[in-house]
């Protein structure tokens, strides 16, 4: 990508125009759980509904260097969150990405700006080669963000997980940097 750094704001006064894009913290414990117990967000996720604020704090607290776990402040709140884990050995040329968005922030650009910064980090600051993740075969607007930013379905994981009572298919997509 070789971008300079950016502020985050955008030209226009909106809602957008207070985010901020930021490394995830321990003390972000409770606004993170706060986020991920919002339906629309857990729904596009692994996560069991009613994550406590405490179990959040664990893992926040046990990431490893190999994290990149980001946050999307607007005027203070998190309303989102984001990254990658870099995986090891044969593998350490690949980052394994999530992200999420508040449901009452979807569709306001904010997944764009969220999966721009991290794969400027894993392409500009760790020379990852390819970025991997599994999205729900029905969440069509993640899908597009990512076949909008160079990711493509590789293949489908049928009976992938068990969600809202029942199993669920994923499509396996990964961008190789260009």
């Amino acid at each position: 990508m070789n971008i300079q750094p950016s502020s985050h704001r955008s030209g226009s006064a909106t809602a957008e125009d207070n985010i901020v894009i930021r490394a995830a913290r321990p003390a972000d414990y409770e606004g993170y759980a706060a986020l991920a117990n919002q339906p629309g967000y857990r729904w596009g996720t692994l996560r069991l509904p009613h994550q406590t604020p405490e179990a959040t704090r664990k893992w926040l607290e046990s990431l490893t260097p190999n994290h990149v776990a980001l946050v999307v402040e607007s005027d203070g709140k998190i309303v989102g969150s984001g990254g990658f884990e870099r995986l090891q050995g044969r593998r350490s040329h690949v980052g394994y990405l999530g992200m999420g968005l508040h449901d009452d922030y979807c569709g306001r650009g904010i997944g764009s700006r969220l999966l721009r910064e991290i794969l400027m980090v894993a392409d500009d600051w760790l020379n990852l080669k390819r970025i991997e993740l599994t999205v729900y075969t029905d969440n069509a607007p993640a899908i597009a963000l990512y076949k909008r930013n160079g990711f493509e379905i590789e293949g489908t994981h049928r009976d992938f997980a068990f969600r809202g009572g029942s199993f669920v298919d994923t499509h396996a997509m990964a961008r190789i940097k260009p």
